[in-house]
């Protein structure tokens, strides 16, 4: 089976349409959370995931902030004022969708959590040290996270050996081999100082990865989160990658 592996849209329309078009063929899709928070598609955003055909969603920290399950003093000012907007505009609908959305998930030889295996909603894995704290917790072969909106790659060779980072391989499948733990990166936030949105293509069967980027129209989007009143920084930052 090949899957559709998606992240971090974060109410981001345009860079969520630009992956669905360019994403190559595949027969089902899982997003690892975070499908509102920062941008100004909130259930735009929700609308189009849960009418994908096959797909599995987790819920994200900036989804349970949206439903009021995490203060906004968890956030800072900037990304608080962002939830509080969010609150304000979410339909029934969107809530009621947000609401059934699991923290983690297992499947087969993959684990899926927004954050990590531990921490599902909001432990970043972002060295080698955290990365082995979760892969002594792991029970799968593989798990996939977001969060970090950072695609990363961390490998353990051995049961008893360190964790070590990956390089990425960009439009060309990496043969996995256990165990592994990867971020598919963000579609509509990446934070690794390319505005392309980031998605990935997991094939089950083959059990390999393939990265992937697409251009989409970023200052479209800035307008689009100016006039909604969102904080300027959110509009900056989309074309910085950060």
């Amino acid at each position: 089976m090949r899957v559709l592996i998606i992240s971090d849209i974060h109410a981001n329309l345009t860079a969520l349409e630009a992956v669905l078009s360019s994403a190559p063929e595949h027969d089902a899709a899982w997003c690892l959370g975070d499908l509102v928070g920062y941008g100004p598609d909130p259930n735009e955003c929700i609308q189009r995931i849960s009418r994908l055909p096959d797909h599995l969603c987790l819920i994200g920290n900036h989804d349970q902030a949206a439903l009021g399950l995490i203060p906004l003093s968890r956030f800072n000012q900037d990304a608080g004022a962002v939830v509080a907007w969010t609150q304000s505009v979410l339909t029934e609908e969107s809530r009621a969708y947000l609401s059934t959305l699991p923290g983690k998930i297992s499947i087969e030889k993959f684990t899926l959590a927004h954050g990590s295996p531990n921490q599902p909603i909001w432990e970043y894995i972002l060295d080698p040290v955290t990365a082995d704290r979760n892969f002594e917790a792991l029970e799968t072969d593989y798990a996939l996270v977001g969060h970090s909106h950072l695609p990363l790659i961390f490998h353990q060779p051995f049961e008893d050996s360190f964790a070590m980072m990956r390089p990425i391989l960009w439009e060309e499948p990496m043969r996995l081999s256990p165990r592994m733990i990867l971020n598919p990166g963000s579609v509509g936030q990446p934070r690794d100082g390319d505005p392309r949105a980031c998605f990935a293509i997991l094939d089950t069967e083959k059990e390999t990865w393939e990265m992937h980027r697409v251009s989409y129209d970023v200052a479209e989007v800035q307008i689009r989160i100016l006039r909604a009143g969102l904080p300027e920084r959110q509009a900056l930052r989309l074309m910085a990658g950060w």
